[in-house]
């Protein structure tokens, strides 16, 4: 049942409580060494306004590291530095500065080592902007440190970043930055324990998170939109919980009027209530509530052979719904034989849109498909979300509604 919009919702300042299971590790040691610089200045973020900042609503609760893997399996990269910066390796033996605004380069050396600037290692070399200064790499501007690991022949580039920062660089990629505050709010809540759930078992890895769908889309957090800002500080450190644990709370574009089990998605999924499913009558205003998508038959062919089926294709057909309508299991039929596949595995491979299904037809050259929806229609449906906003339902109320069951809570 959908809350309404015109009840009670006042706003308690206490919420309980929950544990993130985030064991300390290497993530909150990479100090500035004090021979380099004095105690470096508080960091600022540009705004992409110039309106005032509100303060945040809620208690401040301290903020985790989190470490973003920006740059993978490189050979070399190009770091901009707008002003003065920190050089080292892990362990202070080696170290310069620079006072500076300018660019560092950043290459592979010898089999295993990395060179930043003239500073070569075969231990993780730190790049730590001073004061206000940003780093840019590839038109991204980041305001964390950069951790360069080198590998045997090429090198990868962390993000060292506060939990709060890294959500002002994901939520204006995950949700549209014009949208409206509650529902922006409910994205933050969303990307939050999303993050830190993803991170809980990242211990003995040197990243917690990609910077991109693998994990949730982040282009950095030096530019920060006022509404992402509001959505992200009225929020802060509040996360959903179910039964005192945090859980995945995936989140997609549009669920095509109802959203579904997270086993039809991913078979590993525990079964839990937040995930199990729900109605949506806030999606429909969407463009992406239909649509009709043309897939090239030789892709849909290359599919089918890497399930192991011969011939040309025949046809793809709906084997099993849901009861939403979603696709669970899709026919694909050649003239060599058939199989029934998850059809979240059918999508990941062809790229349809939803497999919220309401026409198949497979052409000479193409196969149409139509239907309702955009992306795996699980958890938190983004175009529904924005709808609630619309009609002065609050973030809680959308968050209750999409994760049925769960408890809006802080992380302590």
């Amino acid at each position: 049942m959908v809350p309404s919009a015109r009840q009670n919702t006042s706003q308690t300042n206490t919420l309980p409580t929950v544990t993130a299971k985030i064991q300390a590790t290497s993530r909150e040691q990479l100090g500035t060494p004090s021979v380099l610089t004095e105690d470096p200045a508080p960091k600022q973020t540009t705004s992409a306004t110039s309106a005032p900042q509100p303060k945040a609503t809620t208690t401040k609760t301290p903020d985790r590291i989190v470490r973003v893997l920006i740059i993978e399996n490189s050979k070399s990269a190009y770091v901009k530095h707008s002003g003065r910066i920190n050089v080292y390796t892990k362990d202070l033996s080696k170290k310069y500065k620079i006072s500076n605004g300018g660019t560092i380069a950043v290459k592979t050396h010898k089999t295993g080592q990395a060179q930043a600037g003239t500073l070569v290692a075969v231990q993780p070399i730190i790049i730590e902007p001073v004061g206000d200064t940003k780093l840019e790499i590839n038109k991204t501007t980041y305001t964390g440190k950069l951790v360069v690991f080198p590998g045997k022949t090429t090198f990868n580039i962390v993000e060292y970043t506060p939990l709060e920062q890294y959500l002002y660089g994901v939520l204006p990629y995950e949700m549209h930055h014009t949208w409206a505050l509650e529902a922006l709010k409910a994205q933050a809540v969303a990307a939050r324990t999303y993050t830190l759930k993803s991170i809980e078992k990242k211990v003995d890895e040197p990243f917690d998170l990609y910077a991109d769908v693998r994990s949730q889309m982040y282009k950095g957090s030096a530019n920060v939109y006022d509404s992402v800002r509001k959505a992200v500080d009225q929020t802060r450190g509040q996360v959903l919980a179910y039964k005192g644990e945090l859980f995945y709370t995936y989140y997609h574009g549009n669920c095509g009027g109802g959203t579904d089990h997270v086993e039809i998605w991913n078979q590993q999924a525990p079964h839990i209530k937040p995930l199990a499913g729900t109605s949506c009558k806030f999606d429909s205003h969407s463009k992406s509530y239909t649509f009709k998508q043309d897939i090239a038959k030789s892709a849909v062919e290359k599919f089918a052979r890497s399930q192991r089926l011969k011939g040309s294709l025949k046809s793809v057909r709906v084997a099993k719904k849901t009861g939403t309508g979603r696709a669970s299991y899709i026919t694909v039929k050649t003239s060599g034989g058939s199989k029934t596949v998850l059809c979240s595995t059918f999508r990941a491979s062809t790229g349809i849109r939803s497999c919220k299904l309401t026409k198949i037809t497979t052409g000479a050259t193409k196969v149409h498909f139509e239907g309702h929806g955009y992306g795996h229609g699980i958890g938190m449906c983004q175009d529904g979300a924005h709808g609630m906003a619309k009609q002065n339902y609050t973030y809680k109320q959308i968050l209750k509604h999409y994760y049925p069951g769960s408890t809006l809570s802080q992380i302590r």
